[in-house]
This record gives C-alpha cells, structure tokens and sequence, in this order.
C-alpha cells in the first residue's frame, strides 16, 4: 500500500472521528422561553350623562330650557317627543302638564339615564273686572232709609229709629249731602189734618237726625199728607206704607 493511499485513509479517519466528538463536545444550550402574552384590551369606559331643566317650575304656555352633557355615548335619545340629541347641548321645551323628561346614553361602556322633571301649574285666573264707583245717588239709595210712623202719631218708634240711624250715620260720611225729608200720611181723615201730620213726622225725622250730630242747614222738611201715597190700596198693609218720612236727595 502506497504512502498516498495511507495518508487519504488516514485523513478520512480524522474527519469520521471529528464528526462523531463534534456533538459531545458542543455546549448545552437552554431553550428559550415561551413569548409573553399580549396585555387584554382594557375595558370600555362607561358612559356618563347629566340633564337639567330651568326653571322647573312654569305655568302653562311658559318655557324652559333643558341642558344636558354626556361622555363615552355613542347614541342618546331624549324623550318624550324629542328623540335622538347631540353629545351635548340645550333646547327650549314648553309642555302642557307635567312631565319627566329622560336622556338615555349608550356606548360600548353600558347605558346611562338622566332625568329633569318639569311642573306645570295653571296660571291664576284674572282679577275680577273692577266695578265701578258707585254714584252717590246709588249710594244715597243703597244707605238712607225712610222712617215709618204709627197710625195718627209722629213719635220715632223703635225700628224708625233704627233707620234713622243709619240714615245719620251715612249723612255724617258724606257731609256734602243735603236732604229734604217729606211727611206722608195715608188716606184716612182730612188733608188739612194730614198735610199737619205729616209735618210733624217730618220734623220728628229731623229733629233726631240733628241729634245724631248731622247739621239742621243740611235738611229741609215739607209735608205731602196724603196727596201723594206710595200704595192706593185701601187696607193696613198699605196704609202703613203711606205713614212714613221720605228721604230725597236735595239738588
């Protein structure tokens, strides 16, 4: 065997042997560790959502003005009778009776409500229209009272005096006033004794007017007797309508 043909063995000894040490001699390596896995994606936040009305309080035909704001909301409806809104913002509203109002708000975070809540009242009714002032020959005839008398007399009876006072009361309230007080009588005896007769009542009617401190030179007297009655039937109920003194206001 050739010198050539030893070494060509020889060589291919060496490389057979380095091939079977190469793995024995190679360091162990770890393995690497697995990848870390991705953060979770944090939740949605939740929606918020405010709603307020100004004023709250109103009376029929009148407004007010509902403010609202929201954040995280996708959609949001406003009811009744409004519907879908902006984000945010205002708007006038003019209900007839009352009613909540309420915003809902949504998004990918949940759902959110607000309320406001407007009162309506009906508005006062209107002042009774004003009346106007009396004249004062209403008011003449609203306040003196004529003083009745029993038969053939002239004395101030109880209720005449009760008149009377009523009469001296609004006399002295308005002092501008002048009376003339007539003296009736009713048809029973003759018209001279009446025409006297009622005189006398007539004066008796002023003679207590002046004691209730209303000025004699504001009353003036005269007598009728029984020329002019107030009731022509011949019977009590009538003839006492006829014995009395008549107030009229002096012009």
């Amino acid at each position: 065997m050739s010198m050539r043909t030893l070494g060509e063995r020889a060589l291919l000894l060496g490389l057979f042997l380095l091939v079977l040490l190469a793995p024995a001699c190679r360091k162990q390596v770890a393995a690497p560790p697995p990848p870390t896995p991705p953060a979770p994606a944090p939740a949605p936040a939740a929606p918020t959502v405010t709603l307020q009305a100004n004023p709250t309080f109103i009376q029929t035909g009148e407004s007010s003005t509902l403010t609202w704001s929201s954040t995280n909301a996708t959609n949001l409806n406003l009811q009744p009778g409004i519907g879908a809104v902006a984000p945010e913002g205002s708007m006038k509203v003019s209900p007839t009776q009352s009613v909540t109002y309420t915003l809902s708000a949504s998004g990918p975070g949940g759902t959110r409500e607000a309320t406001a809540r407007i009162t309506v009242s009906a508005p006062p009714p209107p002042p009774p229209p004003r009346q106007p002032a009396a004249t004062i020959e209403e008011l003449f005839r609203a306040n003196v009272v004529d003083a009745f008398f029993d038969y053939d007399k002239s004395d101030v009876r109880p209720d005449a005096r009760d008149a009377l006072a009523k009469t001296g009361e609004f006399l002295r309230a308005y002092s501008q006033i002048k009376v003339i007080i007539e003296g009736h009588c009713d048809e029973r005896g003759s018209t001279e004794y009446n025409l006297g007769l009622g005189d006398r009542r007539a004066q008796a009617a002023r003679q207590f007017l002046v004691s209730l401190g209303v000025s004699a030179d504001r009353i003036q007297t005269v007598s009728w007797g029984k020329e002019r009655p107030f009731c022509t039937e011949s019977n009590e109920t009538c003839w006492q309508q006829n014995r009395r003194a008549h107030f009229v206001m002096a012009r």
